[in-house]
């Protein structure tokens, strides 16, 4: 058994980040802290406090991040589950931004969860099912398919590995893998997933509790297990080996090696 380190250059940036114009012109004089830059150039600053700002998520226009068709989705999940509230959104020759309103609440890659990865990786499963149980999955107008996936990697071509650092990636995983190895989707068992289900996505209260989700970009409906098998993986690169098991645990499921396999491959090469 086979497993590969790669490269995730996602995180709170460690040196200073040039604010674009247009969101300078969104915080005014109120304070800020950027507190996420993403491996495409994206930004998510908190803008005031986190009980009373806002979170500001900007994306360059050379991204190829569709914050419109995020904007779209949190408005409509909103209904049924706990995401932010979009406030304002816009976009110029240098990107595009959404205005969010802040949850009071933090993510599960914090220090606090870091240091208590039981209690956050339970609560990632249980948070995540809620999530999926909530979503009306006969009314939801967008998806996250297998075959739309797929013809977008083939379109664009795979994402080299060097792009990511310290994941583990699936048992069996060759580095040279291409979609040909993807081989015939298992059956699914659909659901409206998050489409970037982590930790980092995921905020917790106090008492280690799941109160909403964030980065709902490619929300749509997908097998469970697109989501599931991700979540679970973040625990590795996030608290460390052997907590997976307590995702699947809080979600109520046994793990699924065939899905799990299938969907970190197909995630891996996007």
């Amino acid at each position: 058994m086979t497993w590969k380190t790669v490269v995730m250059r996602s995180g709170p940036p460690e040196t200073p980040v040039e604010i674009p114009g247009a969101v300078r012109a969104l915080i005014a004089t109120r304070p800020f802290e950027v507190v996420w830059r993403n491996e495409l150039g994206g930004l998510t600053l908190r803008v005031g406090s986190t009980s009373t700002g806002v979170h500001v998520k900007w994306a360059p226009v050379t991204s190829g991040l569709d914050l419109d068709g995020e904007r779209r989705r949190l408005e409509w999940a909103r209904t049924y589950t706990p995401v932010p509230e979009v406030l304002d959104a816009g976009a110029d020759g240098d990107g595009s931004w959404l205005v969010m309103r802040s949850i009071d609440a933090r993510n599960a890659v914090t220090s606090r969860w870091i240091e208590e990865p039981g209690t956050a990786s339970v609560a990632l499963g249980r948070g995540l099912r809620a999530m999926h149980d909530a979503l009306p999955l006969a009314t939801c107008p967008f998806e996250w398919s297998v075959a739309t996936r797929v013809r977008e990697v083939d379109d664009r071509g795979a994402r080299p590995l060097d792009a990511f650092e310290g994941v583990t990636v699936t048992p069996d995983h060759d580095p040279t893998a291409s979609l040909d190895d993807l081989g015939a989707i298992p059956p699914e068992d659909l659901v409206v997933c998050h489409g970037d289900a982590c930790a980092p996505n995921t905020l917790l209260d106090g008492a280690g509790r799941c109160v909403a989700h964030v980065d709902l970009g490619r929300l749509g409906v997908a097998d469970r297990w697109a989501d599931l098998a991700v979540m679970a993986w973040s625990t590795v690169w996030n608290y460390g080996p052997g907590w997976e098991r307590h995702v699947y645990d809080g979600y109520g499921v046994e793990a699924d090696v065939e899905k799990i396999r299938y969907y970190r491959l197909l995630w891996t090469l996007e």
